[in-house]
């Protein structure tokens, strides 16, 4: 059996008194793309960080590439965090040639056209852009590293609806097929065509999680349908 890209095994974590997840399993393949979906608060966030190595579980096991959270799984991750880090003086092009100086895995060349293709100029500085151009600049940084795992959290959260599909598109075409995606996001209409897998999350726990056609055709529904019941259910 293939060895997953990244695996999850009874993943706890707690912030002070406050569990952010309980006893969450999963795992992703290669060549697949999960969505983790679920509303504020759900531990989308956490568990992202927990399989970047940024955080550590108080219980249960994660594995990048077999590897145990430590430098050598990082090397394997380019994690997209849900808030933008970008510094403020630095322009768009700039930024490209740190990171090739940052990471020996980044194709400067990849990065360069993906902002293109996105409509970010070069020479324009992360303090000036709009939220949606600086998300953007930071999906074509993390995109354009030869990863095993890519984490993107909330990935579209500031873009506008116009520049969604595009993006998504820059996502596919620059995805190795030796690699996992996982995308966390609560946009499930527009993430949904890409996604193969998914795993709904709600207050730390698997409420729901299988191949993404297999969940459609079970509940005979899309995702986003089948979210807007499961999490209205469990408001309940």
């Amino acid at each position: 059996m293939e060895q997953a890209v990244l695996a999850c095994e009874g993943l706890c974590c707690r912030y002070g008194a406050r569990p952010a997840l309980r006893g969450v399993s999963l795992s992703v393949a290669p060549g697949r793309i999960l969505g983790l979906l679920g509303p504020s608060g759900a531990g989308k966030t956490t568990l992202l960080k927990l399989a970047a190595g940024l955080a550590l579980p108080s219980a249960g096991t994660v594995r990048v590439c077999g590897l145990a959270p430590g430098t050598a799984s990082k090397r394997a991750v380019s994690y997209l965090p849900d808030a933008v880090a970008l510094p403020a003086e630095r322009r768009a092009g700039e930024l490209v040639t740190l990171y090739a100086q940052m990471f020996d895995d980044f194709d400067a060349a990849k990065a360069r056209a993906l902002l293109a293709q996105m409509g970010v100029a070069e020479d324009m500085r992360v303090r000036a852009m709009s939220r949606g151009a600086k998300e953007k600049t930071q999906l074509a940084l993390a995109m354009s590293r030869r990863a095993r795992l890519y984490l993107l959290d909330e990935p579209l959260g500031g873009v506008d609806p116009a520049a969604r599909d595009a993006i998504l598109a820059a996502i596919l075409r620059n995805f190795p097929e030796d690699a996992a995606l996982v995308v966390s996001t609560h946009l499930i209409g527009d993430v949904e065509p890409i996604l193969d897998d998914a795993v709904f999350l709600n207050e730390g726990s698997v409420l729901l999680a299988g191949e993404a056609d297999v969940l459609r055709e079970a509940h005979g529904k899309s995702l986003d349908a089948l979210f807007r019941e499961v999490f209205a259910c469990s408001r309940n």
